[in-house]
């Protein structure tokens, strides 16, 4: 399913909105953030969002995340939701979300998992990777399992890499997994199994990279690529972006970052429901 161009640029709005007062919070409260994955390639590219794109990505090192956490419920007020899955059993995704109150964002995964979700900015904590290298790739292994048991625990539908008759075994598998994950897991023993290995690296003097632990299968960072950040243009407005933005779109997207993918390879995440609100 696709957008009506119109409702893609209302949506787009709202989480502009978002950003902004997560922009506000941080400066306020000295907390360091950066648009983070496609959001920073919008950016650097379109100078906003890219032309098709639906959603606003945001990474914080762990520390600053945390007291993202404690203080942004209080500081955003009642218009914003900020939820994690530490606190909101019926949320997969091991980031918190910051949403806007009185709009809807429904998926086939959150509507199956109960989860109430609204049109969000995304934000990941990025956690320091183990120094040695096989550590690292163990450290990276089990974040990616963690974060995969908890989508297998709130949603037998999960979305699967391939179609056809693979498709099809794959989505079987998926039901198969779910039912059984649900037997030997609770969120919070998914949390805690995250939350420590995510973390084992974090009083870890010798390590100098940092990776988005939610979504482990991609490349670390040097953090002298991440930090401090710098500052770029998005849609007319100046937030926090990358040490190193050009560095950083190539390891996350490779050299052809600059170049438009074909037609058919610009995909969004497009609702079963969304509702932006009565006054948009």
């Amino acid at each position: 399913m696709q957008y009506e161009q119109a409702t893609l640029r209302r949506l787009q709005m709202v989480e502009l909105e978002i950003l902004e007062a997560i922009d506000s919070v941080c400066r306020e409260h000295g907390i360091t953030y950066f648009l983070d994955s496609g959001t920073v390639l919008g950016a650097r590219r379109h100078g906003g969002f890219i032309p098709w794109d639906d959603d606003i990505d945001l990474g914080m090192p762990r520390e600053d995340y945390e007291r993202f956490l404690e203080v942004a419920p209080a500081a955003l007020g009642e218009r914003f939701c900020v939820t994690c899955s530490r606190t909101n059993p019926r949320q997969a995704a091991l980031f918190a979300k910051v949403m806007l109150t009185g709009t809807r964002f429904v998926t086939d995964e959150t509507e199956e998992a109960g989860f109430d979700q609204g049109v969000f900015v995304d934000i990941f904590p990025y956690d320091a990777v183990c120094a040695e290298s096989n550590a690292a790739k163990r450290q990276r292994k089990r974040c990616m399992m963690w974060q995969s048991i908890s989508y297998l625990y709130h949603s037998k539908h999960i979305v699967v890499p391939h179609k056809g008759a693979m498709g099809t075994i794959e989505a079987i598998v998926c039901r198969v997994a779910h039912y059984a994950v649900r037997a030997l897991f609770s969120p919070e023993r998914i949390n805690r199994g995250f939350d420590k290995v995510a973390m084992i690296a974090k009083d870890d003097s010798r390590s100098d990279m940092l990776m988005a632990s939610s979504y482990a299968a991609t490349e670390p960072f040097p953090k002298s690529m991440l930090l401090p950040p710098s500052v770029i243009c998005f849609e007319g407005k100046e937030f926090f972006a990358p040490a190193d933005v050009e560095g950083y779109l190539h390891t996350q997207y490779g050299q052809t970052w600059n170049q438009l993918p074909p037609e058919d390879q610009r995909r969004n995440h497009a609702p079963k429901e969304l509702y932006l609100g009565k006054d948009l």
